[in-house]
């Protein structure tokens, strides 16, 4: 696209969005009445019915993705004419939300001026919105993607995507570039150019009981030891660096006349980078007992490695920017402390996180998102979408061969 040409469908799209607001609106409601808490599976089936009914109205073939229960499936959808040889875009998002059925009877959908409040508003219905609304407003101005548009919405993210990494890792290697539907970062609404890692590890001590007044010295103190882990495991610490580890739950001993014979603790680690990752399990790994009689044994790992800006992402970056300014937007990039499918997905293919809506209050009951912001973020997902692939260089990762429609699926509700 010539500058100007991208200057028109700019505005073209924005008028086009801006136009349909109410209509947005109208469906990110009925997305939020379709209560679809991520622990209950068969609830996915009426929000994730919504979303494939309005793809097929934009021309697209959507398909369920299995899952391990049966109750529960993710969604895929491609374009009916999807022109082979192509490459591709993968757009990304989740339908489970973190809030139980009912809890609409106490925090309704509501309109406020420019403020949209209820459950699972901002994380992610809005951003599963935006994405809709992007794709018809490419169609409305008749421009077909050179990167052919791919949507995958899972079902089970809030649970660390148990049953839905293995799709995400085959499409992502298939993908020339990916876009996350999750929410900005901040009130000004960063994009998330970069993310944490994270990991999860358990700590147990094993000791030797006994009578703490009559006998005490014949005893291993578990719970001892205990806390020297815990504080060899926070001088692991570097906030300057971008790595916290922190023990967030311990437990251990029986009475408190019985030297205790066990103790545990639950661990969480972030970090920045996949050396820190590698060097921080392993000096968890590496820890050793100082009380004797005492043992350990450590369990977990880093579980979602960083999202880190490479070359290629910050190609990705440069035109985020670009399309920004065709809008009148001054887009600016954060690093988030939070995971989410876009850590796994990034190891695979450029990816911009936190595409979806602006607001606060994920997971919180003051949940809301800018309804001004939902129009403006669409806009500029539709001109990303319209970008033709990335220049590359022989140092960046070339997606795999790899089919992209799944070999075991069925047709979406």
């Amino acid at each position: 696209m010539e500058s100007v040409s991208e200057s028109e469908l700019a505005h073209a799209l924005r008028r086009y969005l801006a136009g349909h607001r109410e209509h947005m609106l109208a469906v990110l409601e009925a997305l939020v009445r379709a209560e679809s808490p991520t622990d209950v599976p068969e609830a996915q089936a009426e929000a994730q019915g919504m979303l494939a009914r309005l793809l097929r109205t934009l021309g697209f073939h959507v398909r369920s993705l299995p899952a391990a229960e049966e109750e529960r499936g993710h969604l895929y959808a491609r374009p009916k004419d999807r022109p082979r040889g192509r490459p591709v875009q993968l757009l990304v998002g989740h339908s489970d939300t973190v809030w139980a059925r009912g809890t609409l009877d106490e925090m309704p959908f509501e309109v406020d001026d420019n403020e949209v409040r209820g459950p699972g508003v901002f994380d992610m219905k809005a951003g599963l919105t935006q994405m809709l609304f992007a794709l018809a407003a490419l169609r409305a101005a008749s421009v077909e993607p050179t990167v052919v548009p791919v949507v995958f919405v899972n079902s089970d993210e809030e649970q660390g995507s148990p049953t839905s990494q293995r799709h995400l890792r085959r499409l992502a290697r298939c993908a020339h570039r990916a876009f996350v539907l999750e929410p900005a970062l901040g009130l000004d609404g960063k994009i998330k150019t970069a993310r944490k890692g994270a990991g999860r590890f358990t700590i147990r001590i094993q000791g030797e009981s006994a009578h703490a007044g009559l006998d005490p010295e014949s005893g291993s103190s578990a719970i001892l030891e205990l806390s020297h882990t815990v504080q060899a495991l926070h001088a692991l610490n570097d906030p300057e660096a971008g790595v916290s580890v922190n023990v967030g739950t311990i437990g251990g001993g029986t009475h408190p006349n019985v030297v205790a014979d066990a103790g545990s603790a639950e661990v969480d680690v972030r970090v920045a980078t996949r050396e820190q990752a590698e060097e921080v399990a392993a000096a968890i790994r590496g820890l050793e007992t100082t009380t004797p009689g005492t043992s350990l044994a450590i369990e977990g790992g880093i579980g979602r490695p960083p999202m880190e800006p490479t070359p290629a992402a910050r190609r990705l970056w440069a035109r985020a920017r670009h399309a920004g300014s065709l809008l009148g937007l001054e887009l600016e990039e954060g690093r988030s402390g939070g995971v989410s499918d876009g850590n796994i997905i990034s190891q695979y293919a450029p990816t911009l996180d936190g595409l979806g809506a602006v607001g606060d209050g994920a997971h919180a009951r003051h949940e809301f998102c800018y309804v001004d912001r939902m129009v403006e973020r669409s806009a500029l997902l539709a001109l990303l979408l319209a970008q033709p692939p990335l220049p590359t260089t022989p140092d960046d990762a070339a997606p795999t061969a790899e089919t992209l429609d799944a070999p075991a699926s069925t047709q979406a509700p």
